[in-house]
C-alpha cells in the first residue's frame, strides 16, 4: 500500500517536473528561435549606442558672400529635466562653476518649471574651455546635466540685422509636436528659426541630421566608434542685401527711432532694410535675460517692432509726386499757374499751406512743397485718379518677399470709405489725401518701392533673394510725365527746394528726393514740434533716388517724431546713398556723427542697458559700463 502511494506521488512529482521542464524548454526555444531577432537587437542596443548628430545650420550671406548669419564653435551646458535629481543642488553647483548671475538662475528655474521632461533647458552657452571642462569633471555628481560641444548661431553685425534675419531659439512644445515628435527637436543645443528670415527660410537652413554608432560598456563608457553618418549642413541662402550698407544705414540712424530702405532701381534688389532701435539677435539666440527683455518691451521707441515692414505712417509731402503724376495723367498742364495765398478755401474751412508761395506750377510746387497747388489739382481730378496712380507705384500692396508678416497700408478711394466708414467720400478727404495725410498709410518699404518706380519707370517689386528677371515697364504711365516729376524732385535737393541737406558732396552725381512731415496728432497749438512730448511730435520722411540722370538706387527714410523730413530724414538717406558711390567719405562722416552720439550701436546699447538696470535697482553686469542711477525720470524721447 505504501509502495503504491509512493509510486503515485513520484509520478505526480515527476510529471510536474517534466511539465515545468517542458514549459521552460518551450519558452527558451521561443526566445532563442522565434524572438531571436528581437533579443539580438536589445542586446545590440545595450552594447551599441546610437547618437544623433545635429545638422549645421546653413549660413545667410549678402550679395557678395559676406556672412550675415553664421555658425561658430560653442561650448554649452543644458539640463535634461527628466534626468535631473535634486535640481536645487545641481543648479547651485552649476551657478558656482559657471559664475551664473541671480537672473540666470531664476530664468533656469522658471524654464525648468515650464519645460516638458524631454525638453532641454539651456544653462549657459559660449563658455570658455576652462568652465566647460570644470563641468565635465564634476559630471558624475551632476545627473541631468548635458555639456555639449557644437555650433552656435552668430550675427556679426548684431542689432543692425536683428529685424532682417530674426533669430533662432530652442524648439518649444508646440514646435516639437508639429514636427511629428522629431527626436532632433529634443537634442540639447538644437535651435530653429523664430523670426525673420531665420523663420521663413527654416526648411532651407536646417539641413539633415547625421548619426554615430559606438560600442559602449554596461556603464556606458566608450569602447570604440563603429561608424558615422555625417550630417548634411543646411543650404547657404544668398540675399540681395549689401551687408556693409545694411550696417551703415542702421548706424547712421543714430539714436533716432525709424527705418531706412535702399533698393536697386534696375532689379528691385533690396540692398538695405533696417529698423532702429533694434534687438541684438545674438542675445535672443543665446538666451535673453528678463531684465533685457523688459527693457526692450518697455521702450517707447519699440525696438521689438520691424518698422520697415510693420510701421505704418502717413507719407506726408513725399506723396505729392504721386498727386502730381495723377494730375498729369488726367490732362493737367504742368505749366498751369496756381496762386498760393497761404492755403486753400473749401466751403467754410481753410486748408493751410506751409507758406505763402505765390504763383506755382508743378515743378515749383514739388520743389517748394506747396500744399495749395496739390489741393487745387486733387480737387479737380478726384481721389480715384490719385488712388489708381498710387497703386501703380506700389502703394497699398503686399510684396512677395520671404518675411513672416508685413503691412500693406491703406490707399483710400471713394469706394473704400463707403466700405470702411459707411459714408460718402468728401472733397475734404481728397485734399487731405493729396498731401499724404488723412486715411493714407504707407510703410517705409512701400515708400522705397514708390521711389524706385518713379526713378526707373519700371514696376519694381522688392526682392530679398537674388533672381534674374528684370521688372517690366509701368503700364499706363507716360515716361515724359515721370521725367517732369523727377525734375521737380531734383529741384527739391539741388535747387530752391526743401532738402538742401541731402545734396551729395560729389561733383558728378546728383540726388533727387522729396521731403515729408506727417502729423501724428491734431494739436490745438499747431504741428508737433519741440514744445510737445516726443511721442506727439510729427514724423520726418524722405524719399530719394540717385543719380538723377540715370537712377541706380532709391531710398526711403522714416524718422519717427523727427519733426521734419528735411532736417531728420534727408541726411540719413543722403549718407546711405553716398556710401554706394564713395564709401570712404560716407564712413568718415559716420565716424564724426558717432563720436557725438557716444559710440557705435553696441556701445550705446550697452550704456542704455546699464542705465536701465541702475534705474530699476538691478545689479550691474560685468560686461556693461558702470553708470549712476538717474536723478530724474523726465525724458521726452531720443536725442
Amino acid at each position: 500500500m505504501r509502495k503504491t502511494m509512493f509510486s503515485r506521488r513520484a509520478m505526480l512529482l515527476g510529471g510536474a517536473q517534466l511539465g515545468v521542464a517542458g514549459l521552460l524548454g518551450a519558452r527558451m526555444a521561443w526566445i532563442s528561435i522565434a524572438e531571436n531577432e528581437r533579443w539580438n537587437l536589445l542586446s545590440e542596443s545595450n552594447r551599441v549606442q546610437l547618437n544623433l548628430i545635429p545638422p549645421r545650420r546653413g549660413w545667410i550671406v549678402d550679395r557678395a558672400g559676406q556672412p550675415i548669419a553664421m555658425n561658430r564653435s560653442d561650448f554649452r551646458v543644458d539640463l535634461i529635466p527628466d534626468r535631473l535629481q535634486d535640481a536645487e543642488r545641481v543648479i547651485a553647483t552649476l551657478a558656482d562653476l559657471l559664475d551664473l548671475t541671480e537672473e540666470n538662475v531664476d530664468r533656469i528655474r522658471e524654464e525648468l518649471d515650464r519645460a516638458a521632461g524631454y525638453q532641454p533647458v539651456q544653462v549657459a552657452s559660449g563658455l570658455e574651455w576652462e568652465k566647460f571642462a570644470a563641468v565635465n569633471v564634476r559630471l558624475p555628481d551632476l545627473p541631468g546635466v548635458s555639456p555639449l560641444q557644437g555650433f552656435a548661431r552668430h550675427y556679426p553685425a548684431g542689432a543692425a540685422v536683428g529685424h532682417l534675419v530674426g533669430y533662432v531659439g530652442a524648439p518649444n512644445r508646440e514646435e516639437y509636436e508639429e514636427s511629428g515628435n522629431d527626436p532632433l527637436f529634443l537634442f540639447p543645443g538644437f535651435k530653429v528659426g523664430k523670426d525673420g528670415l531665420e523663420q521663413t527660410m527654416e526648411d532651407r537652413l536646417r539641413g539633415e541630421p547625421g548619426a554615430r554608432r559606438a560600442e559602449v560598456t554596461a556603464r556606458g563608457e566608450l569602447v570604440r566608434e563603429l561608424d558615422t553618418r555625417e550630417d548634411q549642413p543646411g543650404d547657404t541662402v544668398q540675399l540681395t542685401i549689401d551687408a556693409g550698407l545694411q550696417e551703415f544705414a542702421a548706424r547712421r540712424l543714430g539714436n533716432e527711432s525709424g527705418a531706412a530702405v535702399v533698393i536697386d532701381c534696375r532689379s528691385g534688389d533690396v540692398l538695405a532694410m533696417t529698423s532702429m532701435p533694434a534687438f541684438d539677435p545674438n542675445s535672443f539666440s543665446d538666451g535673453i535675460s528678463h531684465a533685457e527683455w523688459n527693457m526692450l518691451s518697455e521702450d517707447e521707441r519699440v525696438p521689438l517692432r520691424n518698422k520697415s515692414l510693420l510701421g505704418m505712417y502717413p507719407p506726408g509731402s513725399t506723396f505729392k509726386p504721386v498727386t502730381g503724376l495723377a494730375a498729369l495723367a488726367a490732362g493737367v498742364d504742368p505749366e498751369e499757374i496756381v496762386h498760393c495765398p497761404g492755403g486753400y478755401r473749401l466751403g467754410n474751412r481753410f486748408f493751410r499751406c506751409l507758406g505763402r508761395h505765390g504763383p506755382m506750377n508743378l515743378h515749383r510746387a514739388i520743389a517748394r512743397s506747396c500744399n495749395t497747388y496739390f489741393y487745387t489739382m486733387s480737387r479737380r481730378i478726384g481721389i480715384d485718379h490719385i488712388a489708381e496712380v498710387a497703386r501703380k507705384l506700389g502703394l497699398g500692396e503686399e510684396y512677395p518677399i520671404p518675411v513672416p508678416n508685413q503691412n500693406y497700408g491703406t490707399v483710400p478711394d471713394s469706394r473704400w470709405v463707403v466700405r470702411r466708414h459707411n459714408r460718402e467720400w468728401t472733397d475734404a478727404d481728397t485734399l487731405n489725401t493729396s498731401i499724404g495725410q488723412g486715411y493714407l498709410l504707407t510703410t517705409p518699404l512701400q515708400l522705397a518701392v514708390m521711389s524706385a518706380r518713379i526713378a526707373s519707370g519700371r514696376s519694381v517689386v522688392p526682392r530679398l533673394v537674388r533672381e534674374t528677371a528684370p521688372p517690366p515697364v509701368i503700364a499706363g504711365i507716360d515716361p515724359a510725365h515721370l521725367d517732369r516729376i523727377r525734375a521737380g524732385m531734383d529741384e527739391v535737393v539741388n535747387g530752391a527746394g526743401t532738402a538742401p541737406r541731402a545734396r551729395l558732396p560729389l561733383d558728378d552725381i546728383r540726388l533727387g528726393g522729396k521731403t515729408g512731415t506727417a502729423q501724428v496728432v491734431n494739436l490745438s497749438a499747431g504741428r508737433g514740434g519741440m514744445g510737445v512730448p516726443w511721442r506727439y511730435r510729427d514724423h520726418g520722411l524722405f524719399v530719394s533716388f540717385a543719380p538723377v540722370e540715370e537712377p541706380l538706387y532709391a531710398c526711403a527714410v522714416v524718422v519717427e517724431h523727427g519733426m521734419s523730413g528735411g532736417r531728420a530724414a534727408s541726411p540719413v538717406a543722403a549718407d546711405s546713398l553716398l556710401y554706394l558711390f564713395d564709401r570712404e567719405q560716407a564712413l568718415e562722416r559716420l565716424a564724426r556723427h558717432e563720436e557725438g552720439w557716444g559710440g557705435n550701436i553696441r556701445e550705446r546699447m550697452a550704456r542704455h542697458e546699464a542705465r536701465y538696470r541702475a534705474a530699476n535697482g538691478l545689479p550691474p553686469l560685468p560686461h556693461l559700463p558702470t553708470v549712476a542711477p538717474p536723478t530724474s525720470s523726465e525724458d521726452e524721447g531720443p536725442a
